[in-house]
Protein backbone atom coordinates (compact mmCIF):
# COMPACT_ATOMS: atom_id res chain seq x y z
CA UNK A 1 0.00 0.00 0.00
CA UNK A 2 2.96 2.33 0.88
CA UNK A 3 4.16 1.73 -2.72
CA UNK A 4 0.99 3.16 -4.27
CA UNK A 5 1.08 6.49 -2.07
CA UNK A 6 4.77 7.15 -3.45
CA UNK A 7 3.74 6.67 -6.28
CA UNK A 8 0.86 8.62 -6.33
CA UNK A 9 3.00 11.29 -4.69
CA UNK A 10 5.67 11.29 -7.44
CA UNK A 11 3.14 11.71 -10.08
CA UNK A 12 1.07 14.32 -7.90
CA UNK A 13 4.40 16.25 -7.21
CA UNK A 14 5.43 15.72 -11.68
CA UNK A 15 1.37 16.94 -12.04
CA UNK A 16 2.44 19.97 -10.01
CA UNK A 17 5.72 20.34 -12.02
CA UNK A 18 3.85 19.97 -15.62
CA UNK A 19 1.09 22.98 -14.53
CA UNK A 20 3.34 25.16 -13.24
CA UNK A 21 5.89 25.02 -16.60
CA UNK A 22 2.19 25.16 -18.76
CA UNK A 23 0.82 28.54 -16.95
CA UNK A 24 4.15 30.46 -17.74
CA UNK A 25 4.03 29.01 -21.25
CA UNK A 26 0.61 30.34 -21.40
CA UNK A 27 2.25 33.38 -19.95
CA UNK A 28 4.43 34.02 -22.46
CA UNK A 29 1.85 33.41 -25.05
CA UNK A 30 -0.32 36.50 -23.28
CA UNK A 31 2.77 38.89 -23.55
CA UNK A 32 3.74 37.63 -26.77
CA UNK A 33 -0.11 38.50 -28.11
CA UNK A 34 -0.19 41.48 -26.61
CA UNK A 35 2.15 42.72 -29.37
CA UNK A 36 0.48 40.85 -31.90
CA UNK A 37 -2.99 40.14 -31.29
CA UNK A 38 -4.36 38.73 -34.43
CA UNK A 39 -1.58 36.43 -35.06
CA UNK A 40 -3.68 33.02 -35.72
CA UNK A 41 -0.64 30.69 -34.43
CA UNK A 42 -0.33 32.06 -30.95
CA UNK A 43 -4.09 31.91 -30.63
CA UNK A 44 -3.53 28.14 -31.88
CA UNK A 45 -0.91 27.62 -29.04
CA UNK A 46 -3.20 29.45 -26.53
CA UNK A 47 -5.78 27.34 -26.82
CA UNK A 48 -3.61 24.23 -26.83
CA UNK A 49 -1.96 25.47 -23.79
CA UNK A 50 -5.70 26.16 -22.66
CA UNK A 51 -6.52 22.12 -23.23
CA UNK A 52 -3.58 21.03 -21.59
CA UNK A 53 -3.63 23.04 -18.28
CA UNK A 54 -7.24 21.21 -18.11
CA UNK A 55 -5.98 18.35 -18.55
CA UNK A 56 -3.31 18.28 -16.16
CA UNK A 57 -5.68 19.80 -13.51
CA UNK A 58 -7.90 16.81 -14.16
CA UNK A 59 -5.03 14.39 -13.85
CA UNK A 60 -4.12 16.32 -10.30
CA UNK A 61 -7.40 16.04 -8.84
CA UNK A 62 -7.73 12.38 -10.09
CA UNK A 63 -4.22 11.70 -8.32
CA UNK A 64 -5.39 13.32 -5.12
CA UNK A 65 -8.41 11.17 -4.70
CA UNK A 66 -6.17 8.24 -5.06
CA UNK A 67 -3.93 9.71 -1.97
CA UNK A 68 -7.06 10.27 0.50
CA UNK A 69 -7.84 6.76 -0.20
CA UNK A 70 -5.04 5.31 0.39
CA UNK A 71 -3.86 7.44 3.34
CA UNK A 72 -4.92 5.92 6.44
Amino acid sequence: MNDYINRYKRQYKNALKTYENLEKTKEEINFKLKSNPVCSHLHKDLRSVNLDIKITLNEIEHIESHIHQCEP
